[in-house]
Formats: C-alpha cells, structure tokens, sequence
C-alpha cells in the first residue's frame, strides 16, 4: 500500500512518472520509430554482406543506429528547453488532460460523486437525537487497546491469542450494529511443553471469538463483549456453531487430525476437552507410501515410526490462509487485512480482497510497488474449519480477471453467487481505499490548468505526525435516507489544516463500490483534525488532567480521531485510554468531542455531546450498567442547602469544596489504580467527617432548608 507520506506524486507531467509530453509526442517518439527502421534495414545489411568481404555497410549501418539514438536523447531535451518550457502550459495542456483522464480511469475512481455541501449547517440536541444511529455506531475502541485488553481478559490459556481485531457489522437483535470481531487463535510456539507431538497432533487448532459492539464499555472502562469466553456464550442473537479455527492467520503449522492421539478441543475448568476433526480438510493418510511421502515433505521420521496416525488419519498443510491463497492464486495481489465472519449458520468464514495491478495503462500515474492500474477484482472464502476456498469475481469489468477467469473457468465464480450470509459482509477494502484517495488528493483536478497550477491540491491530513488512516463506521449520508455502512477519509487543502473534503467509499447492498466525495465552500472556515488536535491540546483543563493521569505508574493512550459528518456538520471524537505501567488492560475512561469551537472530555461520548448540545435523550453509547445521570456529582442542589446528620457545623460553601475535593480525589484513585494505604485511609478518615458534618446556613443566605443526599462514591463514569 503507498504510504502518503512518503511518496510525491510530481505535477510535471513528463518528469519521472513514465507519461507522455509534448516532447516525447514530438521529439522521442518519432526518433524511437525511425530507430527501429533503421535497426531492420542494418539487419537486412549484414544479411546482405554476410559472405561479403569488408564490414564497410555494416558500419555504416550501425553508426546510422548510434547516431539515432543519440539523437533520441538530446532532441527531445532541445524541445523541453526551447519550445516545452516558455510555454509549458499550452503544449502540455493536452497531455496533462489524458493524464487525468487515463488516471483517474486506471484507479476506478472515474465514477466518483462529486457532492457539494454549504458549510453552513449546525447542529442542536434534536439532530443529534434524530442521527441516533450514527452516533451509536461511533467506534471508541482501536485495535491495539483491544487487543491488548482482549489479551488479558479472553485469551484464557497461554497458547491462544488474538491477533486481528476486524471491523464489520451484524444485525443484532433487530439493529444494525457495527461491531469489532476477535478470533482466539492457537499459537503453539507459545505451548508449555512443546513436544512433536503436542504440536502436531494434540494442539491443532483455536476456538471460538470475541465480539463486541463499537462503543460499549462496562463501569471499569472495558469493552462489552456480545460473544465471549469458552466455549463461546452469546447474550445476542448471534451464535457460533462451529467455533473451531483450524485454518486462520496464524495457523503455519501442519497438523494430523483423525489419529489415535485425540485432539485438544477446549479447556473447560481444571480439565480439558477433547475431540476429533469431523472435516474434510487437508490429505488422507491412506497408506503406508504416504506416509514416507510426507516424512520426506515435512523432514522428520516421526510420522514414519508415529502408530498414531493411521490410514483414516489426514494432514492439514497449508493452514496459514494467506499462504494458502498465494499457492493457488499466485497472480493475485492480496489485501493485508483479511477478516472473519459469523455467518447465518453460526460457521466461522474468513473473507480476504484480492487485486489484480500492472504498469502498462496508458497515461496513468505510476506508484511504487504497485503500478498504475489496480482493481479490487476478487473476493476470497476460506472456511476455518475446513480449509474449503471460494473466488468469486466482485469487479466483471476488469479485463485481467475476466482473462484468467478463461484460463481457468473451474475457479472463478461470479460474485452473485455467493450465499447470501457472506455477501452481506463483503465491505469496501481499507487498502484500496487509501491508493484511491491518494490519487484523488491530486487528480480530483479536472481541468487542466487548475492541474498544472496545483490550484486546488489536498492531502491527507496528518496527526501525531502520522497520516490519518481511512476507518469504517455506520452513517447515513448527507441527503440519504438511511444509515449504512461505509470507509471514510477526510482532505485537507495542501500545506492547510482547515477541513476541505471527505471521501467515501460505500459497502452495503446494490451501492457497494461507488464512491462519493463531499467538498466543502472554499471560503468558509471547517476545522480540520490537526486543529482540533490542537485545540483539545490547548485546553487546560483537558492538558492538565491527562498530565495528571500520565504519571505515578500510569500512562495515557490517545486513540485514533474520528470525523462524524452529521447532516451536512461534522464533530469530532477522540477516545482516551488509561494503562498502569504494572499491568498490561488499557481501560476506557474518556471521551473528547469537538464540534465547532467547543470541547468537551467526559466519562462517556452521551455525556460529552450532551455538554456540548444539551439532552439528547437515551443512548446506547452510556457506561453498560451505569446510568449516565449518577455518574457525576449533583452540584444542581440551591446553595442554602443544609444536611443535619448532625455532629459537626461546616459552612455550605465549605461542605460543598470539600465534597468535591473528596469525589475528585475517588476519581483519581479509581484512574490511576493508586493503591496507597495512607493516602486512601486520608480518604475515608475525611469521608467519615463529611458524612457525619452538618452544613450550616450561611449568614447572608437564609433560604428554606432542604434536603441535599451526598452522591454515592463509586458511581463515577469513567
């Protein structure tokens, strides 16, 4: 995949990037042909003189080649400095326009929407409440403090681990839910005793998944998990049958299956299950023959000698699904994120985008390691439980797999083909998707003087000093009727950090595939993500705050920034992670939503965009078990207040500071994990005093007593 920022894509024409000019149309073309008639009649010359005394002709014939070629060498470059340059526009204007063109056509990026929007929409509590579906399909969890949590919470036993976190949607119970999908996978160098044995025939495979919905968390700030634990328990609709994953990402081992050595399913307590492969996968070990056949394969005369593996015995080769792919399709480029899915039928379904790429379209743009032309022309299934591969043609229009779909007409399927449980979660492909709009930062340029002027050239905006990556989430488009599911990516002007552009590339039903960009006034002022980094880094409560927790044996994780258009505004989110140095569970505990010139960090993304818009009503997006309203102290109580419990006389005001000082004080030790003794019996000795404290009225403030109840402790959101 180009990585935006280190590739340049040159506006000259004619300079490094293989395209034709002028002086190439005019100048190193014509010489090219003349050379190679001048290559065949000096052919034809030898021929001729071949019993012939002297090499007189033949020199002759080639000092014409030498000096033609020269010629194609310096010719074209008096073209460029004399007629080219003094009025570079004008000769090029034709060329730079079949650039563009030829471009734009070898990316699949000629059918792109091009869509305008005014720049002059707000939002309010009510918008936001009608875009409830957008908003709950926000996605607070990246992949590496998953990961990480998901490690320390799912992977059960040693030898399994979860590799890929892969972003996909499901219809759970009646909603459409984008969802973050985790398969537990068996790592066997990671196995206690690693014998031949274990590796080869007793470990053979990972079970079951994790899954979770986008922006879930539970009170102590972990993800809420739909699927979970093994074997796998579902609190949805959604379930696995087949939960075993014999084929994946990081199944690179053969194994034996069906032997006489039964086979680890799962661990259940202090005791283990076990069960034989039922599949159909891999090679029958039929006999005596085969047997040496694969102990000359593998290098080892332990399947020889081996009584467990009999004649009903199989052996799974290439379980490592991107191998196993490249063995039989080594024409195909392969995308670097497969992913799995829970079909209808509770079956495990690894899908995997294929390309097919070359060098030789005319009048396009060429990128390293990839050339200039691309299609995602191929989707690929894999079944984790038996291996059984599926290629199915997404793209007919795409004249180099239609030619290996002739060559091999046993492979290739057409796209309509495929059940309908996978077809419904084929997505738009992540790395297509960034060469697509890298290419649309420059060519979206039409015209061929606004080209050649860079007039209106974008970039990928760039955070942390690294470019924004395209992300998935469930929204519904300016001007549609209905949330789906689509890759998105925001522009920026070039050498700007204003908002100019986002791009999308939409994934559901019979709109998977188009493309739409939305471009924003060019004289209205939109945020951008780096300035919104910049602002969030500028407030000071925020800033103090995060140095606050960034410290005393803890560490904060910025996520990944998320732009949300909404209606035709945009917001903008950006979750925070906390870790102790001492354990390795990054927990949720904020999250900061920009819109406009307004900020707001809060426990949970309800609370921030209801700090920002006011009540936007129920949400799904709250703390799972905690209701929003309670996580905060009440300050809303009248100022007069009294609470007659008691012993002790404070003044209100006095009360009332050290009340906050006391939640603020729970809330840093339930965030930083402090576990001091003596700072937390300072706690309790000063909530003993509050609790048994009595306020007195103040003297100025002689208002009707009421009863104010302290908030309970241990009920903040974060």
């Amino acid at each position: 995949v180009v990585d935006p920022a280190s590739t340049h894509i040159d506006m000259g024409v004619t300079v490094g990037c293989g395209l034709v000019g002028f002086a190439d149309d005019y100048g190193r073309i014509p010489i090219l042909n003349a050379l190679v008639i001048i290559s065949l009649g000096g052919s034809v010359v030898c021929l001729l003189n071949i019993n012939q005394p002297g090499l007189r002709r033949i020199f002759i014939a080639a000092g014409a080649v030498a000096a033609v070629y020269l010629a194609s060498n310096i010719y074209p470059t008096i073209l460029t400095k004399f007629i080219v340059d003094p009025n570079e526009l004008i000769k090029e204007t034709p060329y730079i326009q079949h650039t563009i063109k030829g471009t734009n056509l070898a990316f699949g990026l000629q059918n792109v929407e091009e869509k305008k929007l005014t720049g002059s929409a707000t939002l309010n509590a009510k918008v936001i409440t009608e875009n409830s579906a957008t908003i709950e399909n926000i996605r607070l969890w990246d992949e590496e403090p998953l990961l990480d949590t998901l490690g320390q919470i799912q992977e059960i036993r040693t030898y399994y681990q979860f590799a890929s976190v892969d972003n996909d949607r499901y219809w759970i119970d009646g909603k459409y839910q984008q969802t973050l999908l985790s398969p537990r996978e068996l790592l066997s160098s990671s196995l206690p005793n690693r014998t031949w044995i274990n590796e080869h025939l007793t470990f053979t495979h990972g079970y079951g998944v994790s899954l979770s919905p986008v922006n879930r968390i539970t009170p102590e700030g972990l993800p809420v998990l739909h699927i979970k634990d093994i074997p796998p328990k579902s609190s949805v609709d959604l379930k696995v049958v087949r939960p075993e994953l014999y084929y994946g990402e990081l199944s690179n081992d053969h194994v034996f299956v069906n032997t006489d050595t039964m086979e680890f399913d799962y661990p259940e307590g202090e005791k283990n299950v076990y069960k034989n492969y039922s599949g159909k996968g891999g090679i029958p070990v039929s006999s005596f023959f085969r047997k040496l056949l694969l102990a000359a394969r593998f290098k080892t005369m332990k399947i020889i000698f081996s009584q467990d593996i009999n004649s009903d015995s199989r052996v799974l080769v290439y379980r490592n699904i991107r191998e196993r792919i490249e063995k039989v399709a080594p024409f195909l480029r392969l995308d670097r994120d497969p992913y799995l899915v829970i079909t209808d039928s509770g079956r495990l379904v690894w899908l995997f985008d294929a390309y097919t790429t070359s060098d030789e379209f005319p009048y396009s743009q060429r990128l390293p390691q990839i050339g200039n032309y691309i299609r995602n022309s191929v989707k690929i299934s894999i079944d984790a439980y038996d291996g059984t591969m599926d290629f199915y043609i997404a793209d007919s229009s795409d004249p180099i797999i239609m030619t290996y779909s002739k060559l091999f007409p046993d492979m290739f399927k057409d796209i309509k083909s495929m059940p309908e449980g996978l077809r419904k979660h084929i997505r738009y492909p992540q790395d297509l998707f960034s060469i697509q709009t890298f290419i649309y930062a420059t060519y979206h340029m039409k015209t061929a003087q606004v080209f050649y002027n860079k007039e209106d050239q974008w970039e990928i905006p760039t955070i942390d000093e690294s470019p924004m990556q395209p992300y998935y989430t469930i929204m519904k488009l300016p001007n549609m009727d209905k949330e789906e599911y689509i890759l998105m990516l925001p522009f920026t002007p070039q050498g700007k950090q204003n908002m100019s552009a986002w791009m999308v590339g939409r994934s559901d039903g019979e709109h998977y595939g188009k493309m739409a960009v939305y471009t924003f006034p060019k004289q209205k002022l939109i945020y951008g993500p780096s300035q919104i980094v910049a602002r969030i880094n500028q407030e000071s409560e925020i800033s103090g705050q995060i140095s606050l927790w960034d410290q005393r044996g803890s560490k904060v994780i910025q996520g990944n920034l998320l732009v949300i258009p909404i209606e035709e505004a945009l917001i903008y989110v950006r979750p925070l992670y906390l870790k102790a140095d001492a354990g390795k569970i990054p927990e949720l505990k904020r999250v900061i939503v920009g819109y406009e010139d307004q900020i707001a960090m809060e426990p949970t993304l309800e609370m921030a965009l209801t700090k920002i818009f006011g009540d936007i009503g129920a949400s799904e997006t709250s703390v799972e078990g905690l209701d929003s309203a309670q996580s905060m102290p009440d300050k809303s109580a009248p100022a007069s207040a009294n609470v007659r419990t008691g012993k002790v006389s404070l003044s209100q005001s006095d009360y009332g500071k050290i009340r906050d000082y006391y939640e603020s004080a729970l809330k840093s030790q339930a965030l930083v994990d402090l576990a001091i003794k003596n700072y937390s019996g300072d706690l309790q000795k000063i909530g003993k005093i509050l609790d048994s404290a009595e306020a007195t009225p103040e003297p100025a403030k002689q208002a009707s007593p009421s009863i104010l109840t302290p908030p309970q402790t241990g009920q903040d959101g974060g």
